[in-house]
């Protein structure tokens, strides 16, 4: 723990000052390494200040500044007393790509000497450019759509936007729950502030209590240090709760308890600290169903009700698909530098046809399959993903399933609709060969006819990393894929050694 001496006629907490500073803020020794971060930047790049402490900034910014023109490495910046501003982009410890101004300025002893420096980060994303006129009619954020019930959804936001309550949103999964969560957010006055996202299930109790409200030093085995949770990081903004309905019972008391006095006690400490929090909740679940059955607490839901969002299915949303789909393959046909027109016209039957009960994130994901493998001028019926053209549905728990037949459509309860096919060649059908692909273009060479998916996938890797001459950066390009992606491939297809 760092103290000020001097300053003021007691000591002060170093740290504690730190974190009053409403921008990402880190200090750093004389190599670089990160001896101090406080509250903003780890909100900002999601690295706990335990993970940060000894490390070089680069690897928590991971900013193409870092590696091209980091400004300490700059000659005599050392003796310039204006600090260095830059822009760039970073990648949080979600893999998300944010826009930041970098401002970076030596810290001088007393002799005048650099013994370190001060480091600021300042996220961009979203300043000068949000405007609601411009997204009001027909976009919100990267949710689009045209239709009736979108256009009333899109209505309402500026209003709610504007307020301080406790907003709950529903809808199935892939529906874009989070997109109209985050931009609620950045419509409101705390749009400046940190937004928070937490997964209600994702975490067992335990821990997710930590991850909430923080602990203090010795609350629990493990705790060596003290740490704020996720409701004090969002201080001065937004927490967003997803799938509250997996939040358990005991912690729904406790969410009941900060919602009425708006106070965090942290595991193994009795005061309580204020925080100044915006509660988004949303879930797939019939909270309704839920507190009949005992499962929810119904004082909970009320708290949570005060607004309530309750985005359609796409099947429901007339137009909205087509308007979707041409998006999504400008996007991704841009990303993959490809020249791609559009859809044939037995590929649109396919597409428009189906139900999308992934809704959203089902439909992106489809669209980018397509336009990996469309070497066309347009995408071909043959370059839709396979179970698309057997009528089939993703692979789901044969439990939990039941479908309904629907006249030549298939629809499915909501607990028990597939989530979204996330492997490129729908690994966990296992089904699926080389010699049900019709279109010669999409075939890599020297794959043999009956091979399975992850065979063509491999051999396309392996192809682009000969090529790269084993650059991976180049091969990921020549793929149309992230790094990122390719690295997650080559694991899963034992490529990686």
């Amino acid at each position: 723990m760092f103290e000020i001496h001097g300053l003021f006629p007691l000591a002060v907490s170093f740290q504690g000052l730190l974190d009053e500073i409403p921008l990402g803020a880190m200090i750093l020794d004389r190599e670089r390494r990160i001896v101090a971060v406080n509250r903003a930047m780890e909100a900002l790049t999601g690295f706990d200040r335990r993970d940060c402490r000894g490390v070089r900034c680069a690897h928590i910014l991971r900013n193409a500044v870092c590696i091209e023109n980091c400004p300490v490495e700059r000659e005599r910046f050392d003796q310039e007393t204006a600090p260095c501003c830059l822009d760039g982009n970073i990648i949080n410890r979600d893999r998300k790509k944010i826009p930041v101004r970098i401002s970076v300025t030596p810290v001088k002893d007393v002799g005048g000497g650099c013994c370190g420096y001060l480091e600021t980060v300042e996220n961009t994303q979203h300043s000068g450019e949000w405007s609601w006129k411009a997204h009001h009619a027909a976009r919100f954020g990267h949710l689009i759509g045209n239709s009736p019930q979108m256009e009333r959804i899109f209505h309402i936001l500026p209003m709610v936007g504007q307020t301080d309550s406790s907003v709950l949103i529903t809808g199935e999964t892939g529906t874009g729950k989070d997109i109209i969560a985050e931009a609620i957010h950045l419509a409101s006055d705390r749009g400046k502030g940190a937004f928070i996202k937490v997964n209600c299930g994702a975490l067992p109790e335990t821990l997710l209590e930590s991850e909430l409200f923080g602990h203090q030093k010795g609350a629990f085995t493990g705790a060596t240090e003290s740490k704020p949770g996720r409701f004090k990081l969002a201080h001065n903004g937004t927490l967003f709760l997803t799938e509250i309905g997996d939040l358990p019972l005991g912690l729904q008391t406790k969410l009941l308890t900060f919602l009425d006095d708006k106070t965090v006690f942290p595991l193994g400490s009795g005061q309580g600290t204020k925080v100044n929090v915006r509660i988004i909740a949303a879930t797939l679940r019939d909270l309704e169903a839920m507190v009949r059955s005992g499962q929810f607490r119904s004082d909970l839901l009320f708290r949570l009700n005060v607004i309530r969002i309750h985005l359609p299915p796409l099947r429901e949303r007339e137009g909205d698909v087509r308007r979707l789909l041409d998006q999504f393959l400008r996007t991704f046909a841009m990303q993959a530098s490809k020249t791609i027109s559009g859809f044939s016209p037995e590929a649109l039957d396919v597409l428009l046809d189906y139900d999308y009960p992934g809704n959203v994130r089902e439909l992106k994901n489809i669209v980018e399959y397509a336009a990996t493998f469309c070497f066309t001028e347009t995408v071909q019926r043959v370059h839709l993903p396979d179970y698309l053209l057997r009528g089939e549905r993703p692979e789901a728990d044969s439990t939990s399933r039941q479908i309904a037949v629907r006249g030549n459509r298939r629809s499915f309860p909501d607990e028990a609709r597939p989530g979204p096919h996330d492997n490129l060649w729908d690994e966990a059908q296992g089904r699926g060969t080389i010699s049900e692909v019709n279109d010669p273009l999409s075939v890599p060479q020297g794959v043999p006819t009956g091979s399975t998916w992850k065979d063509m996938e491999k051999q396309m890797i392996l192809e682009a990393l000969r090529t790269a001459k084993g650059k991976r950066g180049q091969a990921a390009d020549a793929l149309g894929w992230g790094r990122s992606t390719l690295w997650r491939k080559m694991k899963l297809l034992g490529l990686d050694t």
